[in-house]
């Protein structure tokens, strides 16, 4: 993975699967993917890249910590 920044949103789904999250599964207002009691809501498709700002919020949910999501 690249240094923790901005990343496509077609990357952060990749990069779950690797640690074993299935998905992504259609929700109410966003997909989502799921591992064991896990789930993590993933930002609709938009123009450009998913900030810093809001990967930390989603690597919160998936209790993955920022050196984790860079080995990956």
């Amino acid at each position: 993975m690249p240094a923790f920044g901005p990343i496509k949103r077609k990357e952060l789904i990749r990069c779950p699967r690797q640690i074993g999250f299935e998905g992504p599964y259609s929700g109410g207002r966003h997909q989502f993917m799921v591992k064991n009691a896990l789930t993590i809501r993933l930002p609709n498709p938009h123009e450009g890249e998913i900030g810093p700002a809001l990967l930390i919020r989603i690597l919160r949910q998936a209790q993955v910590s920022r050196e984790e999501w860079e080995k990956l």
